[in-house]
């Protein structure tokens, strides 16, 4: 397929707007506390709650890959699920086999590496704005998979482990995430790399505020509870769902108009 026959094809993604931003950080909150909130809480189980929970992923990926275009409701349902298996993927990993997080966060930076070098070293782009076809897609849902997992690591190992508490760990990713912002409004920062560094950076600080609103008093957090925040969450992701789907019906009936 050649490039001028691509550029007309629908992209599967969502264009990177506030929206797109605001969305993301939610999910990814939420992904921690409904991880945290099904294994522990509700008593599933890790082990089950981690099986449950990648049958349900692999049914959204489905239904993702099944779309000609982007369509909010399933591209977002099918992020929300791969962020609370990537809890569960991490969470497995520490608390099953009883490796440690530093070992996981190397772990993950390098598969997340590889997954890098090779969608590149096929598809020669990693740009979001060109997943066109299964292929791009699949690397992207991999990489996307990846930094999750490694954003729960790397949360807990500066949060828990180095102890710095999950308001500063929270905050030392947002000040990564403004500094990335800032290399790429004022430094000309390449758009795709710093589109990537702050996708994965956005992850730990999610996880972070996700255990920060959700943990016990005791364990330095406010002590809402996973199920409430979870719910927080989830409302105000179907919410900008709504406001995307609206606004991408009426701008498809505009561009009909015309």
């Amino acid at each position: 397929m050649n490039a001028q026959a691509q550029t007309e094809l629908p992209s599967r993604v969502p264009k990177v707007t506030v929206d797109f931003w605001l969305i993301k950080l939610m999910a990814v909150t939420m992904g921690e506390t409904a991880a945290d909130y099904l294994a522990i809480n509700l008593g599933v189980g890790l082990t089950a709650t981690s099986i449950i929970m990648s049958a349900i992923l692999l049914a959204a990926i489905g239904l993702q890959f099944a779309q000609r275009r982007y369509v909010p409701a399933v591209y977002w349902a099918a992020v929300v699920f791969i962020s609370i298996v990537g809890t569960l993927v991490t969470d497995n990993l520490v608390d099953n086999f009883g490796v440690p997080l530093e070992v996981t966060t190397v772990a993950f930076t390098l598969l997340l590496l590889l997954t890098f070098a090779a969608w590149y070293a096929i598809e020669r782009t990693l740009s979001i704005h060109t997943i066109y076809t299964a292929r791009r897609e699949a690397f992207y849902w991999l990489a996307i998979l990846f930094t999750f997992a490694l954003g729960t690591a790397a949360g807990d190992l500066i949060a828990e482990t180095f102890s710095f508490g999950y308001l500063t760990t929270s905050v030392i990713f947002l000040a990564v995430i403004v500094a990335i912002a800032a290399a790429y409004y004022l430094l000309n920062v390449n758009a795709v790399a710093a589109f990537w560094l702050a996708y994965i950076f956005t992850r730990p600080m999610g996880a972070s505020l996700g255990d920060l609103m959700s943990q016990p008093v005791d364990y330095g957090g406010l002590g809402f509870g996973t199920i409430y925040t979870s719910l927080f969450f989830l409302g105000l992701i179907i919410a900008i769902v709504i406001h995307m789907t609206l606004s991408q019906t009426t701008r498809d009936a505009g561009e009909a108009i015309r």
